[in-house]
């Protein structure tokens, strides 16, 4: 494999060793590195707007910078390029920067946050674990949202997975064997845990009909799973009020839609029903028949979210 390290470069005075592979940390239990990919696996932007969030209201730093040109592909994920009248005026290309920022009381972490590689993922992953291994870091953590057949009425429940059964302190609500499609932060988890090093995962639940609308209760829910598991102490105060702002929109969208109405209350009733009994099946098998499945929310769900995107309150 051609060195991984030629896919990113340090950017600052700290600058990388020769022999990046045995490399040991400065400082024994160093500092988390979070990471938050956008692409396949981040329903509500679940991911991107608590890294977001993160960036935007700690101190920090850009410390290194991958070299997007060789892992992008720009016709899959067309950049955002502004025309004014007879001429292009801007562009703004994507990056992937790993962030080291620090938290409430000053305690630095680290944050890599961009689009998800299009290739290399094999060289990507070795060359997050040798950023890893130069920055000291004790404990990888990966956020994504995953769409499910749960309302929005409910508290947000989340999945952790990690490279180590003991590194996985907070129970699953949903259990069960799954052959899902692969992902640059997936596979950078399964070779780090190979490779013996710590890492673990939250993937908030979202319901499957906001996965394409912005849902901040499903960020604040990951953030707060990072401090209790790290002592960081995070600004979530603002996340959870946006939250409950979306739920407010939501709800005020489907007061005048009696089909979604209807939706969300058999949802309600299947995820109690399902709580109540932990021993039964996942929730994606078989619903009740009187719960419509994903598909039959069609237009009724569809049109309402298509209102919160546009801020539209009128209705058709």
């Amino acid at each position: 494999m051609p060195d991984p390290a030629e896919l990113y470069e340090i950017v600052g005075d700290r600058e990388l060793p020769p022999d990046s592979a045995t490399v040991k940390p400065d400082v024994e239990g160093g500092p988390v590195l979070l990471h938050a990919l956008d692409g396949f696996l981040d329903a509500g932007s679940a991911a991107q707007i608590a890294a977001n969030h993160l960036v935007e209201t700690l101190e920090g730093k850009v410390v290194a910078r991958f070299d997007i040109d060789l892992l992008h592909d720009y016709r899959a994920r067309r950049p955002p390029m502004t025309f004014v009248e007879d001429h292009y005026e801007s562009y703004t290309p994507p990056q992937l920067l790993l962030h080291e920022l620090k938290d409430s009381t000053g305690a630095p972490f680290l944050l890599l946050n961009g689009p998800e590689p299009d290739v290399m993922w094999e060289r990507f992953t070795a060359a997050v674990g040798q950023l890893a291994d130069h920055f000291g870091v004790h404990l990888v953590m990966g956020l994504g949202g995953v769409p499910m057949t749960i309302p929005h009425t409910r508290p947000t429940t989340l999945t952790t997975h990690g490279t180590r059964p003991d590194l996985v302190r907070r129970p699953n609500v949903w259990r069960g064997n799954l052959r899902i499609p692969g992902s640059a932060s997936a596979l950078l988890e399964l070779r780090l845990g190979e490779a013996g090093k710590d890492a673990i995962g939250f993937v908030a639940h979202v319901p499957h009909y906001l996965a394409s609308v912005e849902f901040p209760q499903a960020s604040a829910a990951l953030l707060d799973a990072v401090a209790e598991e790290t002592g960081l102490l995070l600004p979530v105060g603002s996340l959870h009020a946006a939250g409950v702002t979306r739920l407010r929109e939501i709800d005020a969208q489907l007061a005048d839609d009696p089909q979604a109405v209807g939706v969300v209350k058999a949802l309600e009733e299947q995820y109690d029903s399902f709580v109540s009994n932990r021993h039964q099946a996942e929730l994606g098998g078989e619903l009740d028949q009187n719960v419509p499945s994903g598909e039959e929310l069609g237009a009724e769900l569809e049109r309402f979210l298509a209102q919160l995107e546009r801020g539209d309150d009128e209705t058709r």
